[in-house]
């Protein structure tokens, strides 16, 4: 049985080798898709790019078990993006017009990563852990990790999903849920009343029913429910989307993680026996046998509130925060497939479900990367917000489209009117495919004028909703590096570049600009 207390951690603490110091034109900090896209674009732009990866791997979430690609409409995606659900769809063929697939196995998006930087002659640096970043007159002279390496370079962009890199160099940004008030929304703050991975049955959230005294069952918070629209500190959920698979021949039966402790579940125990049992419905079909699982009702695998000290944590809390989500999601899987209390239908199921033996080997088949959903959101001259969402404001100076539901998943899990609810669940569709800002990527001129942020970009909580899929970064990443390029080139911030020639290239490259 696999002991995932020494197989999986957030931040591994190596011995470090005598400190290097790199020096490029373009300084990409997080191996995401966002900056393997910024590195492959960098690359046919003629500068010379190194990546920084806190981590041990290449791809973020999508080579992390999101294997079924959130994508709001195909056609919003081009370039590099494009380019990779290509790739995919000639490996494993597809029988779309232009050839492209949107499942696929995580070790694949992997190789297909670590091929196209090999091909631009990127070198990635693993095990990054930035400890410091030097500024001077407005721009990111270095960057500093605790190993002792330093990263100099022209212009940097923060591919992290936290948002790490623009924090340091103290860039303005925002944690948790703006209230509506602040950009004039609806959608934004607390939210109550949308039908979606809540309780569909009256579920008593006490330890003994209908006993307040006895006090709460595990995962049930006790503060105050709020109004709607409040702005509040709170994050959306994170979970690991978890690859399983029903074939026999690769299947590891779900082992009982460190720490097991099977009163986590009592919540979802009740939940099935008051008739409902959908924790694991939300499995995703990809190819060869295997799926994408992610959260769906109203207990799952998304970890509902245990999440809101990572985004500005230091790496000890984010280890912590780490270890207790591999905690719940292989406990819950363990639980529903093997405790005597739960209905033997359910278990039965569940068994029929296992880790594949192919995929994260080196971590007993579990996944590598945490889904962190949102993290820090930069403050900048643009706020992209629930009015893009809609087409209500419309960016003139686009470089991509986004156009995904407006998704959040729930932030709270309390108690109301003597019944558990989950409260934060927002999917709201936009007015079609609908442009993102330059300006929502590049920092305010006074904070920062040589830094590029396409993941924690400039946004409200319920338009971040939208943007934050994997293709949408990939793209926001592509045109980062299109737009540092052009900033060297001219010589001038990026805040300063001529969007005009900016758009011209993007165009060329075949990003889809306009709806």
């Amino acid at each position: 049985m696999a002991d995932f207390s020494k197989l999986i951690y957030y931040a591994q603490q190596t011995a470090a080798d005598a400190p290097v110091h790199i020096k490029a034109d373009l300084c990409i900090y997080g191996a995401t898709p966002a900056g393997i896209a910024a590195a492959v674009q960098a690359s046919r732009m003629g500068l010379r790019s190194v990546i920084a990866e806190f981590g041990t791997h290449l791809g973020g979430m999508t080579a992390s078990g999101l294997g079924r690609t959130d994508v709001g409409n195909k056609e919003a995606i081009g370039g590099i993006a494009r380019e990779f659900y290509r790739t995919i769809g000639k490996h494993y063929g597809s029988d779309e017009p232009d050839g492209a697939a949107w499942a696929f196995e995580p070790h694949m998006a992997e190789a297909i990563f670590r091929e196209w930087l090999e091909r631009a002659e990127t070198p990635v640096y693993y095990q990054q852990h930035l400890d410091s970043v030097e500024m001077k007159n407005g721009r990111i002279v270095r960057m500093r990790m605790e190993n002792g390496n330093t990263f100099t370079a022209s212009i940097f962009i923060d591919a992290t999903y936290e948002g790490d890199l623009f924090a340091r160099a103290g860039v303005s940004y925002h944690v948790g849920r703006e209230a509506n008030s602040v950009y004039r929304e609806t959608l934004n703050g607390i939210h109550f009343g949308h039908p979606k991975h809540n309780f569909y049955a009256w579920t008593d959230p006490y330890r003994i029913e209908g006993k307040p005294d006895s006090g709460l069952l595990a995962g049930i918070s006790d503060e105050a429910p709020g109004y709607q629209g409040q702005g509040d500190r709170s994050v959306q959920a994170y979970n690991f989307r978890i690859c399983l698979t029903n074939v026999p021949d690769n299947r590891i039966a779900f082992p009982e993680p460190p720490n097991y402790n099977p009163d986590r579940f009592a919540l979802l125990l009740r939940y099935i026996n008051s008739g409902v049992w959908d924790a694991m419905q939300l499995n995703k079909i990809m190819p060869r046998g295997k799926s994408d699982l992610n959260n769906r009702g109203a207990f799952s695998t998304d970890h509902i509130g245990a999440n809101y000290h990572w985004p500005e944590g230091n790496y000890a809390t984010r280890e912590a925060i780490f270890q207790d989500h591999v905690n719940y999601n292989l406990g819950m899987l363990y639980f529903l497939a093997n405790d005597e209390s739960v209905p033997s239908y359910v278990r039965a199921e569940a068994r029929q479900w296992g880790l594949p033996a192919d995929e994260f080997i080196e971590t007993g088949g579990w996944p590598h990367q945490l889904y962190i959903r949102e993290g820090r959101r930069m403050i900048a001259e643009v706020v992209m917000t629930e009015h893009h969402c809609r087409k209500y404001t419309v960016a003139e100076d686009s470089i991509g489209l986004a156009a995904y539901t407006m998704d959040s998943h729930n932030c709270r899990r309390i108690v109301l009117d003597g019944r558990c609810i989950n409260e934060g669940n927002v999917e709201i569709s936009p007015s079609g495919p609908y442009p993102i800002s330059y300006r929502s990527i590049v920092p305010k001129g006074e904070d920062c004028t040589n830094l590029i942020v396409p993941v924690c970009l400039s946004s409200s909580h319920i338009a971040y909703g939208s943007i934050r899929m994997e293709p949408v970064f990939m793209i926001l990443g592509q045109s980062a590096a299109t737009a540092a390029a052009l900033a060297m080139e001219a010589n001038c911030a990026v805040q300063e570049i001529d969007y005009a020639k900016l758009r011209e290239r993007l165009v060329l490259d075949g990003q889809v600009l306009n709806a």
